[in-house]
């Protein structure tokens, strides 16, 4: 299927590796010209000089830390006419809520809500006076099923999906859909550092952690970052128009809800 986004322009935020990567990477076999983001130049340049492989007229590179105006602002100034916009960003370790302190509840909400609005914000009218915008954003399965080590990270999410629906229904009438794409247990780094606190939790090998893991999934095994990639892909696609306002859930079909 042609999904007709062949030339478009996408920012594609925290995408040196893991989701946001494969996000840029299904952007960019569909013609996109991409510019991808992280805070940390090294791994940066490693992913650029991959996907350049692809298509090296169709990819730029930003280091710049989405948690500040400074570094939103860089990144914005690659790509003022962005038609596509994918936050991502890092989220913060699990956590007993009763050892946090406000420095933590700010910084997550910096990270996971705040960074997010402030792209949406800047980018947005441009897309409203153009026609066309399609706005994703990564957030968790745990906005729809929050577990106690995870409040940092779902309240700020949770926040960042609301402000969202709002916005979506605003601006339908444009071309502009705004969705969440709720990842769990996809095996990329983020899925490494968990395996590893089990490990060291319960003292057993990294196959017994990564089994144990995966017997939690109703699809008994990981997610590959491809097939988020190609999800992000579609709804960013010309055919996608009438999808907005939504949170789609790609956890192995472990969501226990019925919406």
């Amino acid at each position: 299927m042609d999904l007709g986004i062949k030339d478009r322009k996408a920012i594609v935020c925290a995408s040196s590796k893991g989701l946001g990567k494969a996000c840029a990477k299904s952007l960019m076999m569909e013609g996109v010209s991409v510019v991808i983001n992280a805070r940390g130049e090294e791994s940066l340049k490693e992913t650029f000089e991959e996907l350049s492989l692809i298509n090296e007229n169709k990819i730029s590179m930003v280091v710049a830390d989405l948690d500040t105006e400074e570094g939103r602002n860089k990144l914005i100034e690659s790509c003022p006419d962005a038609d596509i916009l994918i936050n991502n960003n890092s989220g913060p370790p699990p956590i007993n809520f009763l050892e946090t302190d406000k420095e933590d509840w700010l910084k997550a909400l910096d990270t996971n809500m705040l960074s997010a609005i402030f792209m949406i914000k800047d980018l947005l009218p441009g897309m409203i006076d153009r026609q066309f915008g399609r706005i994703i954003n990564i957030t968790s399965a745990m906005v729809k099923s929050p577990h106690p080590l995870m409040s940092l990270s779902t309240s700020a999410r949770t926040g960042l999906t609301a402000f969202s629906k709002g916005i979506s229904k605003d601006v339908a009438k444009h071309n502009v859909t705004i969705n969440n794409l709720l990842p769990e247990r996809f095996d990329t780094d983020r899925q490494v550092f968990m395996t590893e606190m089990l490990m060291k939790n319960q003292n057993i090998s990294r196959e017994e952690a990564r089994s144990q893991i995966a017997s939690t999934i109703a699809a008994n095994r990981f997610g590959q970052p491809e097939e988020f990639g190609a999800t992000c892909a579609f709804l960013c696609s010309e055919h996608a128009g009438f999808i907005s306002g939504q949170n789609l859930q790609l956890d192995g079909g472990s969501y226990d809800g019925l919406i």
